[in-house]
C-alpha cells in the first residue's frame, strides 16, 4: 500500500527516460528538486523493486553524504515494501552495518574504504551519487574514484549523479557528456515573507551568533505558527543555535522538536514520521535536501549556514558561521511546498538577499585535505593530478596535508606506505588514526579506542573542557544516558576490533592515557602556560575559555583536544584539553624535539645559547661559549633592523657629514654614496667585523664608516662640493645646514654687505639658501639672490630692524657699505684707542 502511493510521486515519470541513459551510456545525471522521490523511489525502481520493469544487473548501491541521510533513506525504501531494513534494503554507516539484498544505502565514507579494498565493486551494477550539488569533499573524491574504476576496470558500472538543483552541467561533463533526466517539481506555490530583525544585528562572527537575531529567529517562528497550519520548520547554522531556539519557544502550542547530526535516532524517526500532533522542527542544513519532513507548511529560515575553515599554518580546523547562499535559501523554501501551499519567511531582507552568494563554496576549497590526500596516495595518485574532480584542491591546503602524512608515516617520496595504508582502513582522520595504532601500544587498545572515539565525536560544549574529567562520566555509566554516549560506545567498539594488535602498560592515570593518544593525534597542540594563557609547539597561542573548569588549576602543561581561533584573534580559544605532565608531552611529541644552537637578537642584545625546543616551546637552554662569527654579525644586523640605526654612537660630526653625503647623492647622483637608512642597514655587513655585542656597535667610528662609502675620486672634492663652513664678507666661517631640501646659510645681515651672490655648492648646481639673521639672530628674511634681496627687500628689512637695533649700522648702500660683527659703538672705540 505504501508503495503504490510512492510510485505517483513525481520522479516516477522521469525513470523511463533515466533507464533509457543508463542503456545507452552507462551513466546519466537526474536532476530532482527535494521531495520528488529521487532518494527512494529511484534505486527501488532500478532494482526493479518498482515501478515494474526489469531490475538492472547488480546491486544498487545509493551514496548519502550523511549519517542520518543514509539511514533515513534505508528506513524509508524498506517501510514502503513492508519489510525492515536489512532484507532487500540495507544500510551501512560507520559503526552499523545490515546490508540488503537488491539495495545498499552507505556513505561516501564507507564507499571509499570499500574502494580502496575492492576496486572493482564485483556485486555493484549501479551507484547512485545522491545529493551530489552538497559538494562535500567525500561525494567528490568518490565520484572520481568511481570514474578511475569505470574506465579502468568496469566498463558496465552504471553511474547516476543525483541533484536536488538544475545546476547538472558540471556532472554531465564530468561523466563524460551523460545525458541529463530532469524531473519536474511537484512543489506548490511557496510565497516569501521578509522578515529581517527591527534592528541591524552585527554579522556572524567565527561561530558566534549574535542573541538578538537568535530571539528575532524565535519570535519569527511564533509568527509563523501563528499565520499558518501545519508544522513549522525552521533552519538553523548548528546544534547551540537549535538549543537556544528551542529554550526561547517555551509555551509554544506544538511539540519543538531538534533534528541535526547528533540527535537521537528516535527523535530522527519521530521527525520523518507523520505527527499527529503538530510540530516545530528546529533543523540544520541536514533537513534541507537529505531529509523530508512531513506536514511542513510553513519555513523559518535563520539564513545562516556552517562552513569549516582550516588554519594549516597552526594546524587548527574549526566551523565558522557565514550567509546561507541564494541556491540554499531557495533549498531551504522549497520545504514549505512539498505538501500544499506554503510560505517561508526569510530572517533578512530582499535587498540582502540579492547579495547573497549565488551557491555555497565546495568542502575541498575550504575543508583540511590531510584525509583525502591519504585516500588520494592509497588510490595511487598523491597529487591527485589524474582525478576527475568537480575542482581542483588548493595547492597550499595539499602541501600542508602532505606534510602532515609525512610526519605520520604514511607517504614517503611521494607514495603511500604501509603503515599509511594501515591508517586508511581504519576510516578515521589520519591523526587520529595514528593516534589509535601508537597509542594502543602505550596504553592499551580499550583505553586509545575510547580516547580515538571521543576525540573524532567531541561531546556537547555542556560537558565541559576537561576532556579527562568527560572520559570518566562516559565510563562510569552503565548504560548510554544520552545520543553521543552510545554513539561514543559504538565507535570506541568499532576501533578496538580493528585494532589487530594488544599492548600498552598498566597502571597509567586517566590524564596520562588521554593526554598521550590526544598528543599523539595532535603533537603541535602540546602547551605550556605562559603568562595567562598557553604556548602551544605550533606557535599559536591559546586561552581557556571563560568559565573553564581547567582554569582554577593553572596546570603547566596541557594537550589541546579541540580549539577554534575566533575570528581576526592571535589567539587559540581551547575548547577541550587534558592536563599532562613534561614526560608526556616529551613522549607523544617527540618528532617536535631538538636541541638547537641559537644566535639571535633577543631582548636588545645578542644572545648565544644552546636551546632545547619542544616545537616552538621552549624547554631549557644554557650559554654558548664560541659562536659562529657569522651568526653572530646576522645577530647584530637583525638588531639594527629591529632598533634601528640609533644602536650606533651618531656624534655631530657623524650627523653632519651623513647629510652633507646625503645632499651630494640627492643632487648630483652616483656615484656619491646612499646613506639612507636601507642602504647603510645593507652595507652593515662591511662594518661589523669583530662586533659581538650591542655595546660593540656603540663603540664604531660612524664617521669614519661613512667616508670609507666614498670613492677615492670623490672623497677630496667632498670640502669643496659640500663645504662644512662657507666664508662670508665679514671673515666669518659659517657653518653650513644641510639638514633641509637644500642647504641653509644663516648668518646676521650685517656680515654680508657688499656681497652680492653666495657661492653655489655641488659643483656650482645647488645655490644656497641663505637666512639673513637680525642682530639678535632670529629670521629678518630669507633669499636665494643676494643682489636681488639689496635692490628690493633690504629697504623694508632696514628700516624694521633700525628702529629696533640702533647701534648697529644700517647703511643705505649696503653694497657699498662694510660687513660687520660689531655695532657702531664698537666701532668708534676701537678708531680712539688705535689714535
Amino acid at each position: 500500500m505504501h508503495l503504490s502511493a510512492a510510485e505517483n510521486l513525481p520522479v516516477s515519470r522521469a525513470v523511463p527516460a533515466l533507464r533509457a541513459a543508463l542503456e545507452g551510456a552507462g551513466a546519466a545525471v537526474l536532476a530532482a528538486p527535494p521531495g520528488t522521490g529521487k532518494t527512494t523511489l529511484v534505486p527501488l525502481a532500478l532494482a526493479g523493486l518498482a515501478l515494474g520493469g526489469a531490475p538492472a544487473a547488480g546491486k544498487i548501491l545509493v551514496l548519502e553524504p550523511r549519517r542520518l541521510a543514509a539511514r533515513a533513506a534505508a528506513r524509508r525504501m524498506a517501510w514502503l515494501l513492508g519489510e525492515a531494513v536489512g532484507g532487500q534494503v540495507g544500510v551501512t554507516v560507520r559503526g552499523e552495518s545490515r546490508p540488503g539484498t537488491r539495495v545498499d544505502v552507505v556513505t561516501t565514507g564507507v564507499v571509499l574504504q570499500r574502494l580502496q579494498s575492492d576496486p572493482e565493486l564485483a556485486d555493484v551494477g549501479t551507484v547512485i551519487l545522491d545529493e551530489c550539488h552538497e559538494r562535500h569533499l567525500d561525494a567528490d573524491t568518490a565520484l572520481a574514484f568511481l570514474l578511475d574504476v569505470r574506465a579502468a576496470l568496469r566498463p558496465d558500472l552504471r553511474l547516476v549523479a543525483a541533484s536536488a538543483t538544475a545546476d547538472t552541467g558540471p556532472w554531465a561533463r564530468l561523466l563524460g557528456g551523460a545525458p541529463v533526466v530532469e524531473t519536474e517539481a511537484a512543489l506548490h506555490p511557496v510565497g516569501t515573507v521578509w522578515a529581517p530583525p527591527p534592528r541591524p544585528v552585527p554579522p556572524p562572527h567565527g561561530m558566534r551568533v549574535d542573541p538578538a537575531l537568535l530571539a528575532h529567529v524565535a519570535a519569527t517562528v511564533r509568527r509563523a505558527a501563528a499565520e499558518s497550519d501545519g508544522d513549522v520548520l525552521c533552519f538553523l547554522p548548528g546544534v547551540g543555535e537549535i538549543a537556544r531556539v528551542a529554550g526561547m519557544l517555551g509555551g509554544v502550542a506544538a511539540d519543538v522538536l531538534q533534528i541535526h547530526g547528533q540527535a537521537p535516532r528516535a527523535v530522527q524517526d519521530e521527525v520523518l514520521a507523520p505527527a499527529s500532533r503538530r510540530r516545530i522542527v528546529l533543523a540544520t542544513s541536514v533537513a534541507e535536501s537529505s531529509l523530508t519532513v512531513p506536514g511542513v507548511r510553513a519555513v523559518v529560515d535563520s539564513g545562516l549556514a556552517r562552513e569549516p575553515r582550516t588554519d594549516h599554518a597552526r594546524g587548527l580546523g574549526s566551523l565558522t558561521t557565514v550567509r546561507a547562499s541564494r541556491a540554499t535559501a531557495e533549498q531551504r523554501a522549497g520545504r514549505a511546498g512539498r505538501e500544499a501551499p506554503g510560505t517561508v519567511y526569510r530572517c533578512w531582507t530582499r535587498a540582502d538577499h540579492d547579495r547573497l552568494p549565488a551557491r555555497p563554496r565546495p568542502e575541498i576549497e575550504l575543508a583540511d585535505l590531510t584525509g583525502f590526500a591519504l585516500q588520494a596516495a592509497c588510490w595511487g595518485d598523491p597529487g591527485a593530478a589524474g582525478l576527475a574532480l568537480p575542482d581542483p584542491p588548493p595547492p597550499a591546503a595539499m602541501d600542508a596535508a602532505r606534510a602532515t602524512l609525512r610526519a605520520l608515516g604514511a607517504v614517503e617520496d611521494g607514495r603511500v606506505t604501509d603503515r599509511g595504508r594501515r591508517l586508511a582502513r581504519v576510516g578515521l582522520h589520519p591523526r587520529l588514526a595514528r593516534a589509535l595504532v601508537d597509542g594502543a601500544a602505550e596504553v592499551g587498545a580499550r583505553d586509545a579506542a575510547q580516547i580515538v572515539a571521543l576525540l573524532s565525536e567531541p561531546p556537547p560544549r555542556s560537558a565541559g573542557d576537561d576532556l579527562t574529567a568527560v572520559w570518566r562520566a562516559l565510563r562510569a555509566q552503565s548504560r548510554p544516558a544520552d545520543a553521543h554516549a552510545a554513539r561514543w560506545r559504538d565507535e570506541a567498539a568499532r576501533l578496538r576490533r580493528s585494532l589487530t594488535r594488544a599492548g600498552g602498560r598498566g597502571g597509567l592515570g586517566d590524564d596520562h592515557v588521554a593526554g598521550f593518544v590526544a598528543a599523539l593525534a595532535f603533537p603541535e597542540r602540546v602547551a605550556r602556560r605562559r603568562g595567562s594563557g598557553y604556548l602551544m609547539a605550533s606557535g599559536t597561542g591559546a586561552e581557556l575559555a571563560d568559565g573553564s573548569a581547567l582554569a582554577g588549576a593553572r596546570p603547566e602543561w596541557l594537550v589541546v583536544a579541540e580549539a577554534d581561533r575566533p575570528a581576526g584573534s592571535a589567539s587559540a580559544r581551547v575548547r577541550r584539553a587534558v592536563v599532562i605532565g613534561e614526560d608526556v608531552a616529551r613522549s607523544a611529541a617527540a618528532p617536535l624535539l631538538e636541541t638547537v644552537e641559537e644566535v639571535a637578537w633577543r631582548d636588545g642584545d645578542v644572545a648565544a645559547r644552546r636551546v632545547e625546543r619542544l616545537g616552538a616551546i621552549e624547554l631549557g637552554a644554557r650559554p654558548l661559549r664560541d659562536p659562529d662569527p657569522g651568526r653572530v654579525r646576522a645577530a647584530l644586523l637583525d638588531g639594527l633592523r629591529a632598533e634601528g640605526l640609533g644602536l650606533l654612537t651618531w656624534t655631530p660630526a657623524a650627523v653632519a657629514l651623513r647629510r652633507r653625503l646625503a645632499f651630494l647623492r640627492g643632487a648630483l647622483g652616483e656615484p656619491w654614496p646612499d646613506v639612507g637608512d636601507a642602504a647603510l642597514l645593507e652595507r652593515a655587513p662591511e662594518w661589523l667585523a669583530g662586533a659581538r655585542r650591542r655595546a660593540d656597535l656603540a663603540r664604531i667610528d660612524v664617521a669614519a664608516m661613512l667616508r670609507g662609502l666614498l670613492p677615492w675620486d670623490r672623497a677630496g672634492r667632498l670640502d669643496e662640493y659640500a663645504p662644512e663652513r662657507v666664508e662670508v664678507p665679514s671673515g666669518s666661517r659659517v657653518r653650513v645646514d644641510y639638514s633641509a631640501e637644500r642647504p641653509v646659510l644663516a648668518v646676521k645681515l650685517q656680515e654680508l654687505f657688499g656681497w652680492d651672490a653666495a657661492p653655489a655648492l655641488a659643483g656650482g648646481r645647488v645655490p644656497l639658501v641663505v637666512h639673513l639673521l637680525s642682530p639678535a639672530g632670529r629670521p629678518a628674511a630669507v633669499t636665494a639672490d643676494l643682489a636681488s634681496f639689496w635692490r628690493e627687500g633690504y629697504r623694508a628689512v632696514r628700516a624694521e630692524l633700525r628702529g629696533r637695533y640702533p647701534k648697529h649700522p644700517w647703511p643705505e648702500d649696503p653694497a657699498g657699505a662694510v660687513p660687520t660683527r660689531r655695532t657702531k659703538q664698537s666701532k668708534q672705540s676701537k678708531r680712539a684707542s688705535g689714535s
